[in-house]
């Protein structure tokens, strides 16, 4: 009752603003009204507790909308958006209406699935949080009632729905990959092919599973021999790579073999949950200058216009839980010039402080240092009276060439204390695996990102740069404007041509907001017609 109380005082006082009069062109206040019909009285019960309902209805008049006759064109755009929902991987089971619309009870499910659909579109279908802690994005639904209105006063009501879906091209790629994946999943009855490498020429008992599948999602081939890898074969083969994410080389190798013998749905689960974590950055412009990192491709671009202008291999967090990379969004402020490596508390409790009561010359790179920041000498300190919990001091590096964070590092900052920065073990950025650290990023090619984002606030970036490092004291370089930067986290995401690349879930988080989704009533028939 308190609730449907404050619902009808807010009602009451929107109402009263239409019936504002002017008298002598002066605007003369008009008393909020304090009754109600029992029709109006009915719908104010039925949303007193849906905020976002309760919003719509109480700045619209507490009209019936949905149900009024001259809506057929809105309830017809609503049925055919809500059954098409599964081609933006939402679960079409959510939005249900009733076919028929007189009374009470039809006009607010018609509201409800709209408000429901247009919060899973505009901001996400589940709370990202509640699949990982690392996942540092909210939901936004705060915008609901306003896109609503504007479907209803739309002239056409099917191409608003249309317009607040993501608009970002690689959003609308990813819907299209969708619909090419549901058409891919091979049989389970099929036998599966055994792994190896086939080219032109070559033959085998392989080769006869490896056409069956191929056949039965549509790539077909004519072959006198059923077990000899023809030219026709490759050219299916590379049709099949290009569809998949995979070179098209013809070459029917372990990658293109281990694809087509996966089980239903590896892929569709991957696109669908970009979709959804797409969904996630429905308040971010993505069409503006950006720092863009995938954590699971181990890559970091800047982007601009949604173009990529600038690419460099990362070193991301390692697997174990308490290190790996979160997923947030935040603006980089500076780029810090020889830094002082300040070591993480959770790094010298954990590792170092161990090593200093063994021997309190270990780690002798490395400065003890107060709360105030005076470096203490090591001989005063009886490093085996402290435990992790009462250990009060600090540790730092000063600036130098082996020093952890480099030349540079690459501040926004955050709570979790994540940055960029460059790094003495350039060796690992050879590897295609890349978690190696304890949650930063690690840049492999951090002069030219340094350079490439004073580009915009000097006519000689790298000249600022390399006069600032020649220094080698710590500067800090104020980026003007801030750079927004998005540490992600996507295992399928279209590349420059549109083509879906495919990343392995080094972190499970995929899994984890699979299952979530699947809880909501997500599954792999979404996309298809």
């Amino acid at each position: 009752m308190r609730a449907l109380f404050h619902f009808l005082c807010a009602a009451s006082l929107a109402l009263a603003v239409p019936a504002a009069a002017q008298i002598g062109g002066a605007s003369v206040a008009v008393a909020p009204r304090l009754s109600f019909s029992a029709e109006e009285m009915a719908l104010a019960e039925a949303v007193a507790g849906d905020p976002v309902l309760a919003e719509f209805y109480g700045t619209n008049g507490l009209r019936r909308i949905f149900t009024a006759s001259e809506k057929t064109a809105l309830r017809d755009a609503m049925a055919a958006t809500f059954a098409a929902a599964g081609d933006h991987g939402l679960p079409t089971g959510r939005y249900q209406i009733p076919a028929k619309a007189s009374g009470l009870a039809d006009e607010i499910a018609h509201a409800r699935s709209l408000s429901r659909y247009l919060g899973d579109l505009g901001g996400g279908l589940i709370d990202p949080g509640s699949a990982d802690a690392q996942i540092h994005r909210q939901a936004r639904r705060t915008k609901v009632a306003a896109a609503m209105h504007q479907v209803v006063a739309a002239e056409d009501p099917r191409d608003a729905l249309a317009d607040l879906a993501p608009q970002d091209p690689a959003y609308r790629d990813l819907q299209k990959a969708l619909k090419a994946q549901a058409q891919l999943v091979v049989s389970a009855d099929l036998p599966k092919a055994p792994e190896a490498v086939w080219r032109v020429g070559m033959s085998g008992p392989g080769v006869i599973p490896l056409r069956d599948r191929l056949r039965s999602i549509g790539y077909d081939s004519i072959a006198s021999d059923a077990a000899i890898y023809d030219l026709a074969l490759s050219e299916v083969v590379a049709r099949y790579q290009d569809a998949v994410g995979l070179r098209p080389d013809g070459v029917a190798g372990p990658n293109t073999i281990r694809r087509l013998n996966a089980g239903p749905g590896a892929q569709q689960r991957a696109i669908l949950v970009a979709l959804e974590r797409m969904r996630w950055l429905g308040e971010q412009d993505l069409s503006a200058r950006m720092v863009w990192v995938n954590i699971p491709e181990f890559t970091g671009r800047i982007k601009e216009g949604g173009h990529e202008v600038f690419r460099t291999r990362v070193v991301v967090g390692k697997t174990d839980h308490d290190m790996r990379t979160p997923e947030f969004s935040d603006l980089m402020e500076y780029v810090v010039v020889n830094p002082r490596w300040n070591v993480p508390r959770s790094i010298t409790v954990r590792e170092y402080l161990p090593r200093l009561q063994a021997n309190r010359h270990a780690v002798a790179h490395l400065d003890v240092v107060d709360g105030r920041g005076n470096i203490i000498p090591r001989d005063r300190i009886d490093f085996g009276r402290y435990t992790a919990a009462n250990f009060p001091y600090r540790m730092r590096q000063k600036p130098s060439d082996d020093n952890a964070l480099g030349l540079v590092k690459f501040i926004f900052p955050n709570q979790w204390n994540i940055y960029l920065h460059d790094t003495p073990t350039k060796h690992l950025f050879a590897n295609n695996r890349r978690a190696y650290s304890h949650g930063c990023v690690r840049v492999g090619d951090p002069f030219d990102l340094a350079t490439a984002l004073l580009s915009r606030q000097s006519d000689d970036p790298h000249g600022l740069f390399h006069r600032t490092l020649a220094t080698q004291n710590e500067r800090w370089l104020k980026l003007e404007p801030p750079v927004p930067v998005h540490l992600v986290y996507f295992t399928a995401f279209p590349d420059q041509t549109g083509r879906i690349r495919y990343f392995d879930d080094i972190y499970g988080r995929d899994a984890a907001v699979w299952e979530k989704l699947a809880q909501a009533g997500l599954d792999l028939n979404a996309g298809k017609d």
